[in-house]
């Protein structure tokens, strides 16, 4: 009895293999972990949003709220650079090629070293150009606060991405369990320590910003260190490091499109947030007196909207994996049969959302989550809810947008995925931009110009969405990816 349950544990730890099975099954079985990941990652940012919503002023928390875009932005580079990267990783292990998982490793930690020293630098300067873009300037209740909060992450930015790096790593061979545990460990570290830094020490939002830097690097040193022990070719020798030009540059041609691609996703987000500063910049004008009612409503629903958001993303994550794995083996009808069962799998998903969505968004029940009495009021609700239900109510098109975009990039076609980032972020410019003066042309801040705002992200979504239909129609319905595989048996880039 005592020896099934530990090998039951231990089974649990065990990489998943993509490239057997029903396809649907590995996909559920494969998600979970990076779902639980997802979502802790998540409790991460609520639990400041919370902790700091519950205790602090409205000028604090809306310093904190108002700079998530910003912090985004950085990170997306970051991270899309790992899971770029880490498809290569994911193409030897479905080769079974041990020695080409360790020197991709070596790669991915020399690259990501220097894109934290100089991401770091950049973010760290372009401080009050960015905090000014979204119309926050010196004198503002708020801009101290942002500008605290915002140097503090920055500056702690390399743990995020080392920690990112071990992750998508990790996920390439199929174990998705290990990130999820040490970041389990670390949401409850980051949850303690912002009771202590902002309730006892009384640290404000630099409190919860170091909360969050220290948990991350925490996450980070022990989840490398079980990584080194538990698989030996993730050990890394001094050769491995001497590394040849194209091999470096079969990494960066798969994670710089991905990093570009996911920075202008958030700089799409960062436009839409401007726009919603710009309803509480006019109404003050109208009432004399400075307003927080939208950017307090836009902090709360996007942290829960990302929260919701986190099983579409999952599945999108995995997808990515199982899109690079079956391309290493080389293995035709699995491709085709797991795309088709995430598209079903995605509609499951959408289903559920869309009531959680909209049940918790109705008069902003979700705020409460976010918010003191005293800094949720009617507006916020309004602001707040209107928000939500628009977007939960269009879920499927970012589920759909996920499983194309992953599923091209773990094939190795970076080309469409980027190109349907460069056309989701000219969307929702436009959108947020001009639709507000398009709907009511007399009061851009009216409550009918805020919900045209609303759908600068689904509609941002269907565009890009058609982009990769593009690809997907050449590579996969075409079949011209499975004539690539069947031509060149070795397409994978040899070790040197």
């Amino acid at each position: 009895m005592k020896l099934g349950i530990v090998s039951k544990v231990k089974k649990l730890f065990e990489p998943v293999d993509l490239t057997k099975n029903k396809p649907y099954k590995q996909l559920l079985i494969f998600m979970l972990p990076i779902l639980i990941s997802y979502l802790f990652q998540q409790v991460y940012t609520i639990s400041d949003a919370a902790i700091v919503g519950k205790y602090l002023s409205a000028a604090e928390v809306s310093g904190v709220n108002v700079v998530y875009s910003l912090i985004f932005i950085v990170l997306q580079f970051a991270f899309g650079c790992s899971s770029g990267f880490s498809v290569i990783t994911s193409n030897f292990a479905g080769e079974k090629n041990e020695e080409g998982i360790r020197k991709s490793f070596a790669t991915q930690l020399l690259l990501s070293l220097i894109i934290s020293i100089v991401l770091t630098i950049v973010a760290i300067l372009l401080i009050p150009t960015l905090l000014a873009y979204i119309d926050l300037k010196p004198g503002n209740g708020d801009y101290e606060y942002a500008k605290t909060y915002l140097l503090i992450i920055y500056l702690g930015l390399f743990t995020q991405v080392f920690y990112n790096l071990i992750a998508s790593v990790l996920r390439s061979i199929g174990d998705s369990l290990t990130p999820l545990l040490f970041l389990i460990g670390s949401t409850i570290l980051n949850i303690a320590l912002d009771f202590i830094c902002i309730l006892f020490l009384k640290w404000g939002v630099a409190g919860a910003a170091l909360a969050t830097i220290f948990s991350q690097f925490v996450a980070f040193i022990a989840c490398l260190i079980y990584s080194l022990i538990k698989y030996p070719f993730f050990r890394v020798k001094l050769s491995d490091f001497k590394l040849s030009s194209h091999f470096v540059f079969e990494h960066l041609k798969l994670g710089l499109p991905l990093a570009f691609q996911f920075s202008i996703l958030a700089i799409g987000l960062i436009t839409l947030e401007k726009a919603m500063v710009k309803f509480d910049t006019g109404n003050a004008l109208v009432y004399g007196h400075e307003i927080f009612d939208c950017k307090l409503a836009y902090g709360a629903a996007v942290k829960f909207n990302d929260f919701l958001m986190c099983p579409l993303s999952a599945l999108g994550t995995a997808c990515l994996s199982y899109a690079g794995q079956n391309y290493g083996a080389k293995d035709v009808i699995r491709l085709k049969k797991g795309l088709k069962e995430a598209i079903f799998l995605i509609f499951i998903i959408y289903f559920i959302l869309l009531i959680i969505g909209i049940a918790l968004s109705i008069n902003g029940t979700y705020t409460s989550l976010f918010l003191s009495d005293s800094n949720n009021n009617e507006r916020v609700r309004f602001y707040a809810s209107t928000y939500m239900i628009i977007d939960s109510s269009l879920y499927f098109l970012l589920g759909l947008l996920f499983i194309g975009r992953n599923y091209l990039q773990g094939l190795g076609k970076a080309l469409y995925p980027f190109l349907a980032g460069v056309f989701e972020l000219i969307a929702r410019v436009m959108i947020a931009e001009f639709m507000p003066l398009i709907v009511d042309k007399n009061n851009p801040y009216s409550d009918k110009a805020f919900v045209s705002v609303c759908f600068s992200d689904s509609l941002a979504w269907l565009f890009a969405f058609l982009i990769l239909m593009v690809g997907i129609y050449i590579y996969i319905i075409k079949g011209k990816v499975f004539k690539e595989i069947e031509a060149f048996p070795k397409k994978i880039p040899a070790v040197k």
